[in-house]
């Protein structure tokens, strides 16, 4: 008896130990994001393209050559992503006008039901600008926007030399794990090869599915005819990298609009909603799954957390981060005994099952 209840102290002590750590390091993670967010995405990048680097190593080309090619596809990949939301943000202005009666239509129709100030005689941002909580609203997020588009503009630039830096680091960073860690160097080595495994995996194939998704999008949408079809595809796309709550978002925010569009006529908005319930349905919910789920091996409650926690911690970027960041988080708690049981509440099913006939065969012999 006397045994136990140290053993059960000191466990309840390092319990405490970890909770407190983990809100000291979410508040630093958050208060520094501007320097530690360029440098995860850098990590992330690094994680992807280092087996380029190795397979251009094979082919007998020098290693700068290599890294400032790397640096020219991640740059010409963002240019051409940025070149893609500006011409669809000009498509949206120059087409504006043609649904502007649509929009006045329904304003008249809310500014009725809720009372709300309404001239007739005027257009619909006249009316709105007449309002102290829109035109406050629209001030606050102009300079929102121009504020997060420069933040966006210099995180960018600053992953991509972190980039640089982590790919010249990574030839030589095996030998200094080495020199510093002889002892333990299988487990870490073992704990390294895991988070570059599945974290690539992970987003080579969250990639290929978002883009599928994308694609998909924007032909069948064409193909009905709803307007912006590109920017539908782009948008899917960009949230598809979301779990769950992107796909949510974007097919409200495109069904919305498709009702907008083509009411009355019931019939085109009906196929819309068709297309992105099956998209989502056959992507999201079966190739989704088994292509990502069965590498990182998370239950969906804890990815469904992780979204909420990554979420307030980095915004957006931190959504689209936060399956990442709970497998890298995942395979550290694996490989450290103290906190295996994290790693094991954080599992899916199916790992946990896998675990446990793992264990009951080692009893076995």
């Amino acid at each position: 008896m006397d045994n136990k209840k140290p053993m059960h102290s000191s466990r309840a002590v390092f319990s405490l130990m970890i909770f407190i750590c983990s809100i000291i390091a979410a508040t630093v993670l958050k208060v520094a994001a501007s320097i530690i967010l360029p440098f995860i995405i850098a990590v992330l990048l690094t994680f992807v393209t280092f087996p380029i680097i190795l397979l251009l190593d094979k082919l007998r080309i020098p290693r700068i050559v290599s890294i400032l090619l790397i640096v020219i596809i991640i740059i010409a990949g963002m240019g051409l992503f940025g070149m893609v939301l500006f011409t669809s943000g000009k498509m949206i202005v120059e087409q504006y006008p043609q649904y502007e009666g649509r929009f006045k239509e329904i304003y008249d129709w809310v500014a009725n039901l809720f009372d709300l100030p309404n001239d007739e005689a005027l257009t619909l941002w006249q009316n709105l600008w007449d309002q102290e909580a829109i035109r406050n609203f629209v001030r606050n997020f102009t300079f929102s926007l121009s504020n997060n588009f420069f933040i966006f503009l210099s995180s960018a630039l600053l992953s991509v030399f972190f980039v640089v830096f982590l790919l010249l680091e990574a030839g030589f960073f095996g030998d200094k794990l080495k020199i510093a860690f002889d002892e333990r160097l299988d487990r870490i080595d073992r704990m390294g090869n895991d988070i570059i495994t599945q974290v690539s995996k992970y987003l080579a194939a969250k990639f290929v599915i978002s883009l599928a998704n994308g694609i998909i999008f924007a032909v069948a949408f064409y193909l009905v005819g709803l307007e912006f079809a590109i920017v539908w595809g782009v948008l899917q796309f960009m949230l598809n990298f979301i779990p769950t709550l992107g796909s949510i978002f974007s097919g409200a925010v495109i069904s919305l609009f498709a009702l907008i569009q083509f009411w009355p006529d019931p019939t085109p908005v009906i196929i819309v909603v068709i297309i992105v319930l099956a998209t989502n349905m056959i992507l999201g919910n079966i190739i989704d799954p088994k292509v990502i789920g069965d590498n990182v091996g998370i239950s969906p409650l804890m990815v469904m957390i992780s979204l909420a926690i990554w979420g307030y911690i980095w915004g957006f970027a931190g959504m689209v981060l936060a399956v990442p960041m709970t497998v890298i988080i995942k395979i550290i708690c694996e490989n450290i005994p103290v906190m295996e049981p994290i790693s094991i509440l954080v599992s899916s099913r199916k790992s946990v099952l896998k675990k446990k006939l793992e264990i009951e065969k080692n009893e076995a012999h």
